[in-house]
């Protein structure tokens, strides 16, 4: 695996934690496919680079504050496409009723980048949480959204074959 592909891949799974949190939704065209599948579970999945930003204008909008700190990336390189996986941490503050409150979770991303000619993108990506904390109606800002959460572990997503890295 070429050095430079690596950095740059993970350049793009961090630069959409910049993006997110700054609400820089543009920088997505940077990040993603203009064809982007992303599945958040629960019910939030997006199509397509304008659906997936004008969602997450919308999304985003209500939380006063977010923060998502990605690491642990593994990367596997094959020609022009690759996957890396990777450990999330998010932290989401929203104004409710009586004050702020904040929400925590904990997952991974298993994302399937290709290579194009401005440089890597994220073509399809399934984000899964493995722990949550704090105040549950703070991501409540998605209508139609299932904030009752699944959380699920690794090895069984793994042995049930739903994780592309390592398929």
């Amino acid at each position: 695996m070429a050095g430079d592909d690596f950095a740059q891949i993970v350049n793009v799974v961090n630069l959409y934690a910049v993006a997110v949190d700054a609400h820089r939704y543009d920088l997505f065209r940077e990040i993603f496919t203009d064809d982007i599948r992303c599945d958040f579970g629960g019910g939030a999945a997006f199509s397509g680079i304008e659906t997936f930003i004008a969602s997450y204008e919308g999304i985003h909008a209500v939380f006063s504050a977010t923060q998502h700190m990605v690491s642990g990336h593994a990367v596997r390189i094959d020609g022009e496409r690759a996957c890396c996986f990777s450990y999330v941490c998010g932290r989401f503050r929203r104004a409710l009723e009586g004050g702020e409150g904040l929400f925590e979770s904990t997952g991974w991303y298993d994302d399937v980048l290709t290579r194009t000619r401005a440089g890597w993108r994220i073509s399809e990506r399934t984000s899964r949480m493995v722990s949550h904390s704090g105040d549950v109606r703070v991501m409540q800002a998605m209508p139609g959204i299932d904030t009752d959460y699944v959380l699920l572990s690794l090895f069984g997503e793994a042995a049930a074959g739903r994780i592309r890295f390592l398929a």
